[in-house]
């Protein structure tokens, strides 16, 4: 029988010192913790407990965080080796957030400060949206299903020399992914709303009052921009 090969990394022998004195928040939601050839110590696991537990006041819906650690590809990157990745699953979208460093103990510091700060700016937004309001959810917005008649004809799968001359012919620069979503009509403070929601830079969107293509997207301190077409 094989055995899965796990590294041992030394930045987690050692969790950082708590310097503040201050007694930490019990946590309600549970934790799922997913190492990729890493081994996840016990302290380790106390230590994210502790510290997703002071999210919990900006959602109190939150369920279950995931927490995956993992190490980069490139190991030569010593910088910025070390990967994990922060998601919190509660009754609306899912947020999300990630950071590399040197150690796993500083990623995950950098991941759940995004993770805060976007769990905040959601927060202060839900405070306006109340009552009808309430905007209609990413999930939602994108559920529609096409007709029949619109959905594309199912293309025949292609050969294997087909496949080899596209991987050929393939070149840096080119457009290798594109996604079409329905555009449902919304005001700048929804487009806002579901920007932050989903934990994107920028959002696409169909503005109910000019009727044109609109993007919102997120400037330094907490500030935002409006692109319009003309």
């Amino acid at each position: 029988m094989s055995r899965l090969s796990v590294d041992f990394d030394p930045t987690l022998d050692q969790p950082p010192a708590e310097t503040n004195g201050q007694s930490e928040p019990t946590l309600t939601a549970e934790v799922v913790f997913k190492g990729r050839n890493v081994e996840i110590p016990d302290h380790y696991r106390v230590y994210v407990s502790q510290k997703l537990a002071r999210l919990e006041r900006f959602d109190r819906s939150i369920y279950l965080f995931d927490v995956e650690l993992k190490h980069a590809p490139n190991r030569r990157q010593r910088k910025s080796c070390q990967r994990v990745e922060i998601t919190a699953r509660g009754r609306g979208p899912v947020s999300r957030a990630e950071a590399c460093a040197d150690s796993f103990y500083a990623a995950f510091e950098s991941a759940v400060h995004k993770l805060e700060s976007r769990l905040r700016r959601v927060k202060d937004r839900r405070k306006v949206h109340y009552g009808d309001k309430t905007p209609v959810s990413l999930a939602a917005a994108t559920a529609v299903v096409p007709p029949p008649e619109a959905q594309p004809e199912a293309q025949p799968e292609p050969s294997a020399p087909e496949r080899d001359g596209a991987a050929a012919d393939h070149e840096p620069g080119r457009i290798v992914r594109t996604k079409e979503h329905p555009a449902t009509p919304m005001t700048v403070d929804d487009a806002l709303y579901e920007m932050e929601l989903v934990g994107h830079d920028f959002f696409l969107f169909h503005d109910k009052q000019t009727e044109r293509p609109c993007v919102v997207y997120r400037r330094h301190a907490y500030d935002y921009g409006l692109i319009r077409l003309a």
